[in-house]
């Protein structure tokens, strides 16, 4: 295994070493326990929790005001993001270095990866109506079948506070590139009854998403000078009804959209623009059947849609309906079995491409296991996925953690996952391309794809007190069957293009996080050191390049620090990140440089009820590239008011 260990990287790494060294003479102090639900799909405390997890609360999501739902993921350990020129446009999550469509993305429990392309539809989801983000790292298709085979990322919106009738809260704030955000909202419980509701709207003049040359300083066709801005608005809620104790009955909605500009480096349209839109609907049943069975009975449906308007206009979108049930039983308290029946039916529809099949089902059943032996905790699940037109996909996974003392662990795990290939890459019609009235190049879907599928092992060690937190994981993912775009020339000046299993990868890290809090003073640091290898580079073929051995836009090490310090009513904070050196294609010819940003965070609070929160990015205006061609934001100030009855 080569993990990159540079001069920067063993400093970066180092700087977690005070804590580490603090973390010995700490005093234990009662704390309040996250509840997490993702790791094994049954709420649990964090703490018991098997697998890399990550939780991103209220008081993180509070700090990012104005930023993007992806920009405040992508500062976890373990993830990278990129856009094409802001948070408005095309958005890609990469998760411990593997393809954005390999992460597998819920709201609220339920996936919304897009059935077309495979991935989510991020500029729709608005960070004002989210409670908090649970990250799990590594394969997890044992627990929740296709996509998850860099992790899962479950979206968790507001559900608010049920220890009063009413309550009620607001948001509203400004900052550069006139930006301007607002959100509301009120929840209370009342007669066994619970209710919460949220709204926001946001409106910004943007950057140009495009730049004027590219990184080999070659002039980009598509380049004019414009601003590229957006608007958007969304609505959440729940409802649920106790009507006997155990016994709930519930509704959760989710609808976001926003439409947002963005440039064509092809060529030079007057008003482009993509509308995007994100909807979850969901009724559950959660039934406490005896003090050892618990029954949770789910039916929901998703919504995707792109609508993206150039010279012409071009919408896919891709439904999903959820039908799910966990029985639970509990025979001892220590021990926990989970039964999953799950099924999904994907519709996709396109108003430019009629596709050869627009359908297809997923009947799942898996078995989970969650238990204590002394100082021995267990995690194992088994599941199948029954996929129409493909067969069944069978995945496992067994996590083992061991307490070395109160506050030291050590653990280790295995497990698979898989990628279903979507509908584009499965049934996309023909298409000829054409220049001049002349024919170039086609593409069409393959309909003998196998999905991808991954074997993932991992280890870890961690020091952990109610002041201090010390984690490090050591990864390999193994992918099989990756699936790339390919591009044949069977006769001069004219492509055909299909994509096909060709490629294997072999994705080695290193994740290090570190936490402290001194009284007042809380320190966070993370570093990641990555080696995404494709293990079966391609020569040059036709018009297509050769490919290099490293998987595009992955940085080989990432690194996260910061502080936050409260004086009274007033909290104060400071991040640093580096990011190093990516390539920007699968050639490996194309180099994008590493690069630092400095953000500043300040709040103070007024009063019990209200507050001012502000935000500088970038605060050294340092110009970098996500996506080589396309503008990133540079120093940049936001400022909110916040209210809370």
């Amino acid at each position: 295994m080569s993990i990159p260990l540079s001069r920067r990287s063993l400093a970066a790494a180092c700087c977690l070493f005070p804590l580490a060294v603090t973390a010995q003479t700490t005093a234990s102090v009662p704390m309040l326990k996250d509840i997490v639900v993702t790791p094994s799909r049954n709420a649990e405390p964090l703490a018991d929790a098997i697998g890399d997890v990550t939780v991103i609360g209220p008081q993180q999501l509070s700090a990012a005001r104005g930023d993007s739902i992806a920009e405040i993921i992508g500062r976890a350990p373990g993830v990278q993001f990129v856009t094409n020129g802001g948070p408005q446009t095309v958005t890609s999550l990469f998760t411990r270095g593997t393809n954005s469509a390999h992460t597998l993305v819920l709201i609220d429990g339920m996936r919304i990866n897009g059935s077309t392309d495979g991935g989510a539809q991020f500029p729709a989801i608005d960070p004002a109506m989210v409670e908090r983000v649970e990250i799990l790292r590594g394969a997890a298709s044992s627990l929740y079948g296709s996509d998850a085979i860099g992790g899962v990322i479950n979206i968790i919106t507001k559900k608010g506070e049920q220890d009063r009738p009413l309550s009620a809260w607001a948001n509203i704030g400004y900052g550069t590139y006139e930006t301007a955000k607002s959100s509301l909202g009120l929840s209370g419980a009342s007669d066994g009854w619970d209710y919460s509701f949220s709204t926001s709207a946001a409106t910004s003049k943007g950057f140009d998403a495009l730049r004027r040359r590219k990184a080999d300083n070659s002039p980009i066709a598509g380049y004019y000078p414009d601003k590229d801005g957006y608007r958007s608005h969304a609505v959440s809620g729940t409802l649920g009804y106790r009507w006997a104790e155990g016994h709930r009955i519930g509704l959760t909605a989710y609808d976001g959209y926003r439409d947002g500009d963005y440039d064509n480096q092809f060529a030079r349209y007057p008003d482009t623009h993509a509308i995007a839109r994100q909807q979850a609907y969901s009724l559950s049943s959660t039934d406490r059947i005896t003090n050892w069975w618990e029954s949770d009975l789910r039916f929901g449906f998703t919504k995707d849609s792109n609508d993206n308007r150039s010279d012409t206009s071009s919408v896919f979108s891709s439904l999903k309906r959820h039908y799910s049930w966990i029985n639970t039983f509990k025979p001892h308290a220590d021990h926990r079995i989970s039964v999953l029946l799950e099924r999904q039916e994907e519709r996709a529809q396109s108003t430019t491409t009629r596709y050869d099949q627009d359908a297809r089902d997923t009947n799942a059943a898996a078995l989970i296991y969650k238990g204590r032996i002394g100082r021995l905790h267990t995690q194992a699940s088994l599941r199948n996925d029954n996929i129409s037109g493909y067969g069944n996909e069978t995945t496992g996974s067994l996590g083992l953690d061991f307490d070395l003392t109160d506050a030291w662990q050590i653990g280790i795990a295995a497990n698979t996952g898989f990628h279903a290939p979507t509908f584009n890459d499965l049934y996309y019609p023909f298409e000829l391309y054409t220049w001049g009235g002349f024919p170039i190049g086609s593409y069409t879907g393959n309909p003998d794809l196998k999905p991808e599928k991954s074997r993932n092992i991992e280890a870890h060690i961690q020091y952990q007190t109610a002041d201090t937190l010390l984690r490090a994981t050591i990864y390999q993912n193994k992918i099989r069957n990756l699936i790339i775009y390919d591009v044949t020339e069977p006769v001069p000046f004219f492509t055909e293009g299909t994509v096909k299993n060709l490629d294997e990868a072999t994705i080695h890290g290193i994740t290090l996080t570190a936490e402290h809090r001194f009284g007042n003073t809380t320190l966070r640091a993370s570093a990641d050191f990555l080696d995404p290898r494709n293990d079966s580079p391609q020569p040059a073929k036709g018009f297509t390049p050769a490919e290099g051995s490293t998987l595009p836009r992955r940085a080989r090490q990432v690194f996260h620090m910061g502080v936050e310090h409260r004086i009274q009513a007033l909290k104060l904070g400071a991040e640093y990140q580096y990011t190093g050196n990516r390539y920007e294609d699968a050639a490996n010819k194309t180099r994008l440089g590493g690069y630092s940003l400095v953000n500043l965070t300040a709040a103070y609070d007024f009063s019990k009820s209200l507050g001012v929160q502000v935000r500088w990015n970038n605060v050294l205006d340092k110009s970098y590239v996500l996506v080589d061609g396309y503008n990133t934001p540079g120093s940049n100030v936001f400022v909110n008011l916040s209210w809370r009855m």
